[in-house]
């Protein structure tokens, strides 16, 4: 297969994918579309927003639709690294036997991330950005794909530990869920009150998922789109020289090369899954919202005058 006709491919299989999901998840096609996008460009997401907007069953779906191997982990304050990473037992013949704890499956779904110590939080470090974890010096190889899926409830900061800016930059999505419409709240409850049970079909095989991030990698992209892609980042500095005024004025710290890397693989993502061979300058606005928005660190001054990141990442266009 050429990949011409790898991208028309990946067109059509991405439609049926949003259709299978959509069976149970009503609504949300902005937050389901954001995760499918770091799937397939072998990112990891941060999912924002208060309980009950079915954040874990939307990952299990996503899982159960990509037909990927599903592990969660709720996070707490006295969760240890090796309650995630796993851990070396003896065994009936007194030899040591290393059991593999949740971190090792192909979608992750961590929990309230922030309701967990640093030590615990970086424990997820190494597996998120070398896809391996180090347990008692062996070195252990994950599956691919590999994809860590995190949620974070941004209004009870009681008992909390803010992950650390160098954990914040891995994820390639940070993705805000707002509360359903009306309308979908009405379907939302006739649903999930009833005795039916919605079979979700298992769509691809994490082959097909691998080849299809080669694919994306694949995609060429003009230099002008780079160029705009990596300026774009470079105005979210407050002390470089291509600082918008609103940056100047509201903005502690900037994104780092990681958002202008991230910027075009998301780009090439959501190209391929419109059916087009090379991406431009709407698919790199299209993904900068949920890839700048974490990236951008507000001042005190932003927060008392109630100036949010979309409206500074917007100033940037």
């Amino acid at each position: 297969m050429t990949d011409v006709e790898a991208v028309k491919n990946l067109v059509n299989r991405h439609q049926q994918l949003r259709r299978e999901i959509a069976k149970r998840i009503v609504g949300q096609q902005d937050v389901v579309d954001q995760i499918l996008l770091s799937v397939f460009s072998g990112g990891h997401s941060l999912l924002i927003g208060v309980p009950g907007l079915a954040k874990t069953l939307m990952v299990n779906t996503i899982a159960q639709a990509l037909g990927l191997n599903f592990k969660r982990i709720q996070f707490t304050p006295d969760l240890m690294p090796s309650d995630i990473l796993g851990s070396e037992i003896l065994d009936e013949n007194r030899q040591f036997k290393f059991i593999k704890g949740p971190v090792f499956g192909n979608i992750i779904l961590a929990d309230e991330i922030n309701r967990t110590p640093p030590k615990t939080q970086a424990a997820l470090l190494e597996a998120m950005q070398e896809r391996a974890v180090t347990v008692a010096g062996q070195h252990y190889k994950l599956d691919l794909p590999y994809f860590v899926l995190a949620t974070q409830n941004p209004i009870e900061q009681e008992g909390t530990y803010p992950l650390p800016e160098a954990q914040l930059d891995r994820f390639m999505f940070a993705i805000k869920l707002e509360y359903p419409t009306f309308e979908e709240e009405i379907e939302v409850v006739k649903s999930t009150t009833s005795d039916e049970v919605t079979e979700i079909n298992s769509l691809f095989t994490a082959r097909e998922i691998v080849d299809f991030q080669h694919l994306i990698r694949r995609i060429p992209v003009a230099d002008n789109v780079v160029e705009y892609a990596v300026g774009l980042v470079g105005k979210t500095r407050p002390g470089g020289d291509r600082a918008t005024p609103l940056v100047k004025e509201y903005v502690d710290w900037g994104a780092g090369p990681r958002a202008s890397q991230n910027l075009i693989l998301g780009a090439k993502a959501n190209a391929a899954v419109h059916g087009k061979f090379s991406p431009d300058i709407e698919d790199v606005q299209a993904v900068a919202y949920g890839i700048l928005r974490h990236r951008v660190l507000k001042n005190y001054k932003a927060e008392a005058e109630g100036i949010s990141e979309e409206e500074i990442i917007k100033s940037l266009f």
